[in-house]
């Protein structure tokens, strides 16, 4: 297909059916310094891949969930290396579009964290092939095929036509998937002051939530903790506040908010989880209301209302992490949370899984790391409150089979 191309309505027939998450975003190819120092001193670079959802999709299918990848890339050599790369974990990539007008994004990083001044990032993505994703370059029948649609704000500011597609995608419907969001507020990506607006915007039409405590603060100025967060987004049905090394908050509205609740039901392995019909039954119809409208005095929360939410959310520790590279631990996370969710896990069980799969990226130099196995997350998320608080995880902690009595302490 050119790129230039509408999407024939008969690609819906190409759709696969049982698909379990469709992640739609742009990823791009990564540089990474094979030494510390500045990018002016550093003189060589190993090759990568990075970008938010299809770090997720790559998580999730190395979990053994089903998963579709939705994008667009040039057809130059950096684009063959994306596709089969996000390929090469299990991905369906049949529905990413190759643009031969278009580069395929990069971007190369210094070695240090991102969060200190030292730390320089320098993208090559604008004009990219995923930049012209909109309704008409995507195919919408494959985006909306899967129980569950991942989408971040990354995508929103990429260009128009990204914003349109993600306005279009999280609109009310009955027909929609369940749709997770992470915030990803990146102020360098957006030549305006509407992105926070926006992204408030898109969190309150989604039904999964994830958003940094001070991503919120720094992004709608919201101070007073993950219930003040919830107080500003009381609609998604589950609202994940990550509050970085000390662990995360999980809000369940509705029935389920006990610690012992699941949120979800996909292969049944919860018991007494709550039964969220879209993921249950493959992508049932849902009714849900139109989103409220977004508030302007983002600041104004009154402080009994920040407090009522906090009192309903569940709070999970992360366990010590002998962090090598702290770059796409967030994506980490939310792969492990949604695979909880598919899995009808009890919600302490679904945070915990969150927290070892970003555990498995911040023990990696790349964005992309492979999850624990399956029998090894499972053996750690049932550990008892004190071994799980006692858990400490390094490199190459994926590639052991760490039994109880092998779980390093401090």
């Amino acid at each position: 297909m050119k790129a230039t191309d509408p999407v024939d309505a008969a690609d819906a027939a190409d759709v696969v059916a049982g698909v379990d998450v469709v992640a739609l975003g742009e990823s791009m190819v990564t540089f990474l310094p094979t030494r510390p120092g500045r990018l002016a001193d550093v003189p060589s670079f190993d090759r990568a891949i990075g970008g938010a959802e299809s770090n997720v999709a790559c998580a999730l299918a190395a979990a053994g969930h089903a998963v579709r990848w939705v994008s667009r890339a040039g057809t130059d050599g950096f684009g063959d290396h994306l596709v089969a790369t996000v390929a090469s974990y299990g991905v369906d990539v049949r529905h990413v579009e190759r643009d031969p007008a278009r580069p395929t994004g990069v971007y190369f990083r210094t070695a240090g964290d991102r969060a200190t001044d030292a730390h320089e990032v320098a993208y090559y993505r604008a004009g990219s092939a995923a930049s012209a994703m909109s309704a008409r370059t995507v195919d919408l029948a494959a985006v909306r095929a899967g129980r569950v649609l991942h989408l971040s704000g990354i995508t929103a500011a990429l260009s128009g036509g990204c914003l349109d597609l993600l306005r279009e995608l999280t609109a009310p419907a009955t027909d929609r998937p369940v749709l997770s969001f992470d915030v990803n507020y990146r102020r360098g990506l957006w030549g305006s002051g509407e992105g926070p607006e926006v992204l408030l915007e898109l969190a309150r039409r989604a039904d999964i939530v994830f958003v940094g405590e001070d991503e919120a603060e720094e992004a709608w100025g919201v101070t007073g903790g993950p219930g003040a967060v919830r107080a500003l987004l009381p609609e998604p049905r589950v609202l994940v506040v990550k509050q970085g090394a000390a662990g995360a908050v999980a809000f369940v509205s509705g029935d389920g908010e006990g610690e012992g609740e699941g949120v979800g039901v996909g292969e049944g392995e919860g018991a007494g989880a709550v039964s969220w019909a879209p993921v249950a039954a493959g992508g049932a119809a849902v009714d849900r209301p139109a989103p409220a409208r977004v508030p302007t005095p983002v600041r104004e929360i009154p402080a009994a209302s920040a407090s009522a939410s906090a009192s309903a959310g569940t709070f999970e520790p992360a366990p010590v992490v002998d962090v090598v590279a702290p770059v796409g631990a967030g994506d980490a996370f939310a792969a492990g949370f949604l695979s909880g969710i598919l899995r009808g896990l009890p919600l302490r069980r679904t945070l915990r899984l969150g927290h070892l799969f970003a555990a498995a990226a911040l023990t990696a130099s790349a964005d992309l790391a492979p999850p624990p196995a399956r029998d090894t997350a499972d053996r750690l998320t049932v550990l008892d409150t004190g071994r799980w608080e006692r858990l400490r995880l390094g490199p190459g902690w994926t590639e052991a089979d760490p039994a109880e009595e092998e779980v390093r302490t401090p």
